[in-house]
């Protein structure tokens, strides 16, 4: 078995600053060089050959499979980075694009501008058709402020286990954080992909849903303080905009984190609602910040991806600061 030399932790930070770089400055890689989507099409596969008995047993394997997959794929990048004739700089380029795979701060953001941009013109049918590409819910009914609910809702979910697990799972597991991250990467696609409570995913999905729910279980309850902090911060350069409320963001992320059916997602939903002061709703499922009284509009969207933008520099901040205090 061939051991690959660990990077050590001036890499591991320079690795993580061009990846975060990557990510913002880049559009996402094609489909037939993206890590992620080989994960995706290895889940589609094993999900149509799933048997008709047995779907529990064949849930672990499928999960098993895929994150033994991404691990593997994970390690053979660090063996790369073992590769002393390969320039140095190319070594870290190659592991930053893996890297970057992991977290997608930029599509965050460019989901709330878009749709945000189609309420400010008065094309509601647009945002309706718009939003329906980033959540689950039926969205051809919803009126603007329902529209604007469920982007600042999946762009602050999004938040962790788009953006601050993976990251938390890069930054603590310090020379094997890579595999660490696409360990948890695997973990997050595979519950996209078949961790749904209905009859055709509840014995199927049962294991990766509930492996993703114990892998953000730690970074959910700490989003609160990322967005809080993002709040003051977004603060100083709003200028004449709306002002973000940091304590209402941290008090209510704690309060009102379990109220929605993922033991996960309500927390920073909830902190990015106190922040804006507005109520979030999924009709028939959750309501969160119901002490305020007005619904978000298209601003709250625009304030409330500049405030995830922030909480993800934070994030990025916080994991390099993590590699610097353990691992020189």
């Amino acid at each position: 078995m061939i051991v690959p030399v660990m990077p050590g932790a001036e890499d591991l930070i320079i690795i993580l600053l061009m990846a975060f770089a990557y990510d913002l400055l880049l559009n996402e890689p094609p489909s037939a060089i993206h890590p992620v989507v080989w994960m995706g099409r290895i889940i589609h596969r094993l999900k149509e050959a799933a048997p008709a008995s047995n779907r529990r047993l064949y849930g672990i394997f499928l999960a098993l499979f895929t994150i033994g997959f991404a691990s593997a794929l994970a390690y053979a990048v660090l063996l790369v980075l073992s590769v002393e004739s390969v320039p140095r700089i190319l070594r870290l380029l190659v592991a930053a694009y893996f890297l970057k795979a992991t977290f997608a701060v930029r599509c965050l953001f460019e989901a709330g501008r878009k749709v945000s941009s189609r309420l400010d013109a008065g094309k509601l049918d647009e945002a309706r058709r718009e939003v329906s590409m980033y959540v689950s819910r039926d969205t051809s009914k919803l009126d603007e402020n329902h529209v604007s609910s469920a982007i600042i809702e999946t762009t602050s979910e999004n938040y962790v286990d788009g953006i601050l697990s993976p990251l938390m799972f890069y930054a603590f597991f310090g020379p094997f954080g890579l595999i660490a991250a696409y360990v948890f990467k695997a973990a997050s696609t595979l519950d996209s992909m078949v961790g749904y409570k209905n009859e055709k995913y509840l014995k199927l999905g049962w294991f990766s849903a509930r492996t993703d729910d114990v892998f953000n279980w730690l970074p959910a309850r700490i989003s609160p303080i990322f967005i809080s902090v993002s709040a003051l911060i977004v603060n100083i350069f709003s200028g004449d905009r709306k002002k973000l409320s940091a304590s209402d963001a941290f008090r209510l992320g704690l309060a009102e984190g379990l109220m929605t059916p993922s033991p996960n997602s309500g927390y920073p939903m909830a902190s990015t609602a106190g922040a804006l002061r507005v109520r979030l709703e999924k009709p028939n499922t959750y309501r969160l910040g119901e002490r305020y009284t007005d619904y978000p509009v298209a601003e709250d969207i625009w304030l409330a991806s500049r405030l995830i933008l922030t909480a993800s520099f934070m994030a990025v901040g916080a994991s390099a600061l993590v590699i610097y205090l353990i691992y020189i």
